[in-house]
């Protein structure tokens, strides 16, 4: 018996193909049947469930369909791992599309149960279904579109801190969050979302994170305008889990360079009317899983040598850091990573991952939370029923 053998060593037990199969396996059966069913409903609801089209309407429905669903792992793989632009695009486009579909598609069975109800039949019954969601759907990513494009509007909130000392009130707070610099080039608007945020006359302007999908080199017309920023007291920016897929070091080094001070977990303190504040930021939840050194999320590194008398303003990527955030006494949590759910109902699947999609909420005896839904978009060029904003928050103290 050789030694394998009375170890009973098999390219199994080693890691050999036969295990590595096993784990990609089911994720591979997970994305037929994910992807199988976002372009099946549609399918069966614009072109077949007794709708009676003419052969050559289906026959184009099917086709456009089925090419669609064949190129587009190929269009996304291409795209984003090998971060070819016009495949991402293509990609990105198509996601949005069939989801918006999909989503309208099952709806429509609301509509057909209505409709059985009124003593509708086919394929009448099937037709109205079928037009209605294609309506619906071409209205929804039209207006879709121009609201992902557009600059976004202001949200003005206050916010009473009451460990904010009298001299601080009425600080102004920017923020800015998950501009997803990518594909599509929108160095325009970048530059007019700068001019936006210098109309505020901000003290303070965070940018919370998921600034470009793709590296500083391949970004840099787009992100130039944020070098244009102005505010009184400081400009922070922390990493986003999308900067760990392309160069977070160079994103850090590319805020600096643009004016801004990377909050790497460590803080800063503003002063203002005698009083003070405490800017921290930690790296992305992801960081400690990308491999790259000194890089996690380390909120008492970044409050280490700070005056704990001090109210602190934490600025962290995704709202699930809140609970250490509790934890450590933190006065005001920024974040943004949800986008609002970006296109409805994405929403709902967004909650089972973050205890907030938007807006201010209350953790703890201290903490604060606020989310906002992002200053661009990721991926699909559209956003339904989840509008973009340029937060300007107003702090208070009590």
């Amino acid at each position: 018996m050789t030694d394998n053998e009375s170890h009973g060593a098999s390219p199994e037990r080693s890691g050999g193909p036969a295990p590595r199969a096993r784990r990609w396996l089911p994720r591979v059966l997970i994305l037929v049947v994910v992807l199988g069913s976002l372009f099946f409903l549609p399918w069966w609801t614009l072109f077949s469930s007794n709708t009676d089209w003419p052969f050559p309407v289906v026959l184009v429905g099917t086709v456009v369909l089925a090419t669609a669903l064949l190129a587009f792992p190929a269009l996304m793989y291409v795209g984003h791992g090998r971060r070819v632009d016009r495949a991402a695009r293509a990609a990105d486009t198509t996601l949005g599309v069939i989801w918006v579909l999909f989503a309208w598609s099952a709806l429509g069975g609301l509509l057909r149960l209505a409709l059985i109800g009124f003593g509708v039949g086919d394929p009448d019954r099937s037709r109205i279904v079928a037009v209605t969601v294609a309506v619906v759907a071409v209205v929804l990513l039209g207006w879709g579109h121009h609201e992902a494009m557009r600059v976004p509007r202001i949200r003005r909130l206050d916010i009473t801190v009451p460990r904010l000392g009298q001299g601080l009130d009425g600080t102004r707070v920017v923020v800015l969050a998950d501009t997803h610099y990518g594909p599509i080039d929108r160095a325009g608007w970048s530059a007019r979302v700068a001019e936006a945020v210098n109309e505020l006359d901000a003290d303070v302007v965070c940018h919370a994170g998921d600034i470009a999908d793709g590296t500083p080199d391949q970004r840099r017309a787009q992100s130039a305008p944020l070098g244009t920023i102005r505010s009184r007291l400081a400009k922070v920016y922390v990493t986003g889990n999308h900067e760990y897929f392309a160069e977070a070091q160079g994103w850090l080094d590319r805020m600096a360079e643009l004016g801004w001070e990377p909050l790497h977990n460590r803080h800063l303190v503003v002063e203002r009317g005698g009083d003070s504040l405490v800017l921290a930021g930690v790296d992305d939840v992801t960081a400690a899983s990308s491999g790259l050194d000194g890089h996690q999320a380390n909120l008492t590194g970044a409050l280490a040598g700070a005056d704990p008398e001090l109210p602190v303003l934490l600025v962290a990527h995704q709202p699930k850091y809140v609970g250490q955030a509790a934890s450590a006494g933190i006065d005001l949590q920024i974040s943004g990573h949800t986008h609002g759910g970006q296109i409805w109902p994405f929403n709902f699947l967004v909650r089972l991952d973050q205890p907030v999609v938007h807006g201010l909420s209350r953790h703890g005896a201290r903490t604060q939370l606020y989310t906002s839904r992002g200053t661009g978009f990721w991926g699909p060029p559209f956003r339904v029923f989840a509008p973009s904003e340029i937060t300007l928050l107003t702090l208070r103290s009590a």
